[in-house]
């Protein structure tokens, strides 16, 4: 790369007819920059407009899924000027609260609806943490199959904040886990969040990338427009349920967190930086 040039956060592969989309920022966890979330869009685009592709699998290279948004790497780019994919505005040119819930919109809350309702099948595979916005990315898939040492954690009221912009926990998870998991920001491991009906499959790692083939092979052979309308079905059901509603609400109470974490501590997060909630997370209890 130059200097000039934008680094490839992502890989991307085709195999027979299923896309494999992986995220290559291992040695910051998979933590998510804008600029990952956008060639994330790309590569999602990508496998939609390829018709032999049926099915597409989001994963990760290296120890963990996604420890979730950038809070502080050397690649954090919140500053810089962005592609943005939805109607709204450039946040960098928003004043107080408007600039974040404008960036908000479109690079959390817009993209994860956006691939939600990508009308191919799709299938998260998670290994070591997935956390926040890492919840995010899996719980926007169809299906989720983690390793024997995966676990799942929204810790982000410790910033002040009620969970993450996408917030699908109350949907996901029984009423009484979701509160525990958000109120104490707990782990939740693949077997409980499996034992839970969070996670369809839970494989030694080894053998996980062996069986969402399998399983994704198994779906290329049912009709594509048959999975389309099946897919568009089950989203609705969700949203006839108050997914959508819900979620809006959440996210706007999410941005009153940050513009009352800002007029107190002059911090988004509350202070919370990397270093603290990683340090926060490592004791949570599980």
């Amino acid at each position: 790369m130059t200097g000039t040039e934008t680094p490839a956060f992502l890989k991307y592969e085709k195999r027979d007819n299923v896309a494999w989309i992986r995220l290559d920022r291992p040695r910051y966890a998979n933590t998510q920059n804008y600029r990952l979330l956008n060639q994330l869009d790309d590569l999602f685009k990508r496998a939609m407009e390829d018709d032999d592709v049926r099915v597409i699998v989001l994963g990760a290279e290296g120890k963990h899924f996604s420890a979730g948004h950038d809070l502080g790497t050397p690649d954090q780019d919140r500053d810089m000027p962005r592609e943005r994919v939805h109607l709204w505005g450039d946040h960098l040119t928003k004043e107080g609260a408007e600039s974040q819930y404008v960036l908000e919109q479109d690079a959390y809350l817009g993209f994860c609806r956006r691939w939600a309702e990508i009308p191919k099948p799709t299938i998260a595979m998670v290994q070591g943490a997935c956390i926040a916005g890492g919840l995010m990315l899996a719980m926007i898939c169809d299906m989720i199959v983690a390793s024997e040492d995966a676990f799942f954690q929204d810790p982000v009221v410790r910033m002040g904040v009620p969970g993450v912009e996408y917030c699908a926990h109350m949907f996901e998870l029984p009423t009484r886990i979701a509160r525990e998991f958000m109120f104490l920001g707990s782990k939740l491991s693949a077997r409980r969040a499996y034992d839970l009906g969070m996670v369809n499959r839970v494989v030694p790692r080894e053998k996980m990338e062996e069986e969402v083939a399998t399983i994704a092979a198994q779906i290329t052979q049912q009709p594509s427009f048959g999975l389309t309308l099946t897919k568009q079905a089950l989203n609705l059901i969700e949203d006839l349920a108050g997914k959508r509603t819900a979620m809006d609400s959440i996210f706007h109470m999410h941005h009153l967190a940050h513009a009352h974490n800002t007029l107190v501590s002059g911090s988004l997060t509350g202070g919370m930086d990397a270093r603290i909630m990683a340090k926060a997370n490592k004791t949570a209890a599980g």
